[in-house]
C-alpha cells in the first residue's frame, strides 16, 4: 500500500501542471478538448444558446478568466467584449487569438471574416497552435498534446477528401446562406454562395437588403436557401413563401444549440456538407 501511494505521488505533478485553459466558444472548446484529451477539460465562456457576436461577460464567466493560465480565443473580430475582460481580468494568462495563427479572409462588404474555423485546413492548423501552445506551458505532457493533435488533424485530411469528393456535383449550384459566415467553407470548396440574408452579425438586415435578396430568390438564380441555427427561421419562410427554391437543414456552425465535445469539431463540418449536398441535389 505504501508503494502504491508513494507511486501516485510522484505521478501527481504532472497531472496538478496541466493548465487552466479558457475558451471562447463551442468549436475552439471542442479542438481544445480534442488537443487535451484526458489532461482535459477546458472551460468554456459562452453557454449553449449564447451567441458569440452579443457576448457580455457574467460573474461567473468573470472568475474563470481570472483563474485561466491558457485562453485560446477566436480573437476580438468575432468577441470585442472579451478583448478588454481579458486585459482586465486574466493579465497573467497567455492568450492565444487563433484567428491571428491563420490567413484571414475580408467580407465583401469590408471588415475581417472572423469565422475562419470553418476551412478545415484552419482547424488543422489551430489544432498545431493549441498543441504547441499547451506543449510549452506543460512539457511533462506535450507528447500527449502533440500526439492527440496529429491524430485529429489525420481524422480532418481524411473526412476533407471525402467532403471535396461528396461536393463535386453542388459546385456550380448556387444558393443563399440567412448570414455572411460561410466565406472560409466555400472558399475552401469552391462552392457558389450568391448572396446571405444578413450581412452582419450585429445588425438585422435592412428592408433594401430583403428587397435584394427576395430578388435573387425570384430570379430562380438560387438552388436553396440556407438557414442556421438560432436565426429566424420566420424570415427565410416569408422570403421564399411560393417560390421554386428548396430550404435547407439548419446548420449550428456556432455551437449555439450543440454541446461542445471531443470530435465535435468535425462533426459540426460533417453535418454543413451534408446538410448542403442534401440541399443541392435532393433525391
Amino acid at each position: 500500500m505504501r508503494l502504491i501511494a508513494l507511486m501516485i505521488l510522484l505521478a501527481s505533478p504532472a497531472m496538478a501542471d496541466v493548465p487552466k485553459v479558457v475558451t471562447d466558444f463551442g468549436p475552439v472548446q471542442s479542438l481544445v478538448m480534442d488537443v487535451m484529451g484526458d489532461l482535459g477539460p477546458p472551460q468554456v465562456l459562452l453557454p449553449t444558446g449564447g451567441d458569440p457576436h452579443d457576448f457580455q461577460l457574467r460573474p461567473s464567466q468573470a472568475d474563470l478568466l481570472s483563474n485561466a493560465d491558457v485562453v485560446f480565443w477566436v480573437g476580438p473580430q468575432l468577441m470585442p467584449a472579451l478583448g478588454d475582460a481579458l486585459t482586465a481580468l486574466a493579465p497573467k494568462a497567455q492568450t492565444v487569438a487563433l484567428l491571428q495563427t491563420t490567413p484571414v479572409r475580408a467580407f465583401a462588404e469590408g471588415g475581417t471574416d472572423p469565422h475562419a474555423w470553418l476551412d478545415p485546413v484552419n482547424g488543422k492548423a489551430w489544432l498545431g497552435t493549441i498543441a504547441e501552445t499547451l506543449s510549452t506551458r506543460d512539457p511533462d505532457n506535450a507528447d500527449i498534446y502533440r500526439a492527440n493533435a496529429l491524430a485529429a488533424q489525420d481524422q480532418l485530411t481524411t473526412l476533407d477528401g471525402g467532403w471535396q469528393a461528396l461536393l463535386t456535383q453542388s459546385r456550380p449550384k448556387p444558393f443563399v446562406a440567412y448570414h455572411d459566415a460561410l466565406g472560409y467553407f466555400t472558399d475552401h470548396f469552391r462552392l457558389t454562395m450568391i448572396g446571405a440574408i444578413e450581412l452582419s452579425d450585429a445588425t438585422p438586415p435592412s428592408a433594401a437588403r430583403l428587397f435584394d435578396i427576395q430578388g435573387i430568390i425570384t430570379s430562380g438564380h438560387a438552388v436553396c436557401v440556407f438557414p442556421e441555427a438560432g436565426r429566424d427561421p420566420k424570415l427565410i419562410a416569408a422570403l421564399t413563401e411560393g417560390l421554386p427554391v428548396r430550404i435547407g437543414a439548419p446548420q449550428d456552425i456556432e455551437f449555439i444549440t450543440t454541446k461542445p465535445g471531443p470530435g465535435q469539431y468535425a462533426r459540426m463540418l460533417d453535418a454543413l456538407v451534408q446538410g448542403l449536398v442534401d440541399c443541392l441535389n435532393p433525391p
